[in-house]
Order: structure tokens, then C-alpha cells, then sequence
């Protein structure tokens, strides 16, 4: 499991510092998710044992990471409070958007194993 959370780690860095160089108005761990995907995708290989083992990992405790920011968000000061509904606006909206785009996916892949399965029989 520790090869794995080094190499999720690892794929992190090299997002931040892609961001760091460009310039890119985009979060670096996306990128480094994206590459990792890209990695992945390129090497045509399954998805290794110890990579899916952190990555499953990392999402059973997914939401205490989220703890810190949401404690941390209630005790900004900058925002007054003519700005609450803009900001409760925005986190809704990308909530459903999220939602949205997620059982698109699910839907669209579980009709692609389904349609690959029933080749295969």
C-alpha cells in the first residue's frame, strides 16, 4: 500500500509543479490525476493491486479529509455576509453539476461493460 500512496503522491508533485510552471488555472493534483490516468491508459496494463489498494484506502477515510476545509470555511472573516447566498449558490450548483456528471459516467460505463460482456458470451 505505501507504493502506492508514494506513487499517487508522486503523480500529485508532478501535477503541482506542472501548474507551478504553466501557469494553468487548475488545481494541481487534477493534473496529476489526469497524467496518472493518462499513465495508465497509455501503458495498457490493468490497474496495479497496490495502486487500487491506496486508492480504495484513501477514499474510505475521503470524508474526514474534507473536515479541515469545511471547519475552516466558518471562520473566514473576508467574507461578509451579502456574499453567504452567492457562496451557498455556487456550492449547491456544483454539487448537482457533480452529481450530474458522475451517474452520466457511471451510465455511460456500465453500458460499455455490459455491451462488452455480452461480446465476450
Amino acid at each position: 500500500m505505501l507504493r502506492g500512496l508514494l506513487t499517487l503522491l508522486l503523480f500529485q508533485g508532478i501535477g503541482e509543479a506542472a501548474v507551478y510552471f504553466s501557469g494553468a488555472p487548475i488545481p494541481g493534483p487534477v493534473v496529476g490525476m489526469l497524467l496518472l490516468f493518462l499513465a495508465l491508459q497509455l501503458s495498457r496494463i490493468e490497474l496495479p493491486v497496490w495502486l487500487g489498494e491506496a486508492g480504495h484506502f484513501l477514499i474510505r477515510w475521503l470524508s474526514l479529509m474534507f473536515i479541515p476545509a469545511c471547519v475552516g470555511f466558518f471562520f473566514l472573516s473576508s467574507i461578509e455576509t451579502n456574499q453567504w447566498l452567492a457562496v451557498a449558490g455556487v456550492i449547491l450548483l456544483a454539487t448537482l453539476t457533480t452529481m450530474m456528471a458522475t451517474a452520466f459516467l457511471m451510465a455511460l460505463l456500465l453500458k460499455k461493460s455490459l455491451k462488452s460482456e455480452a461480446d465476450n458470451q
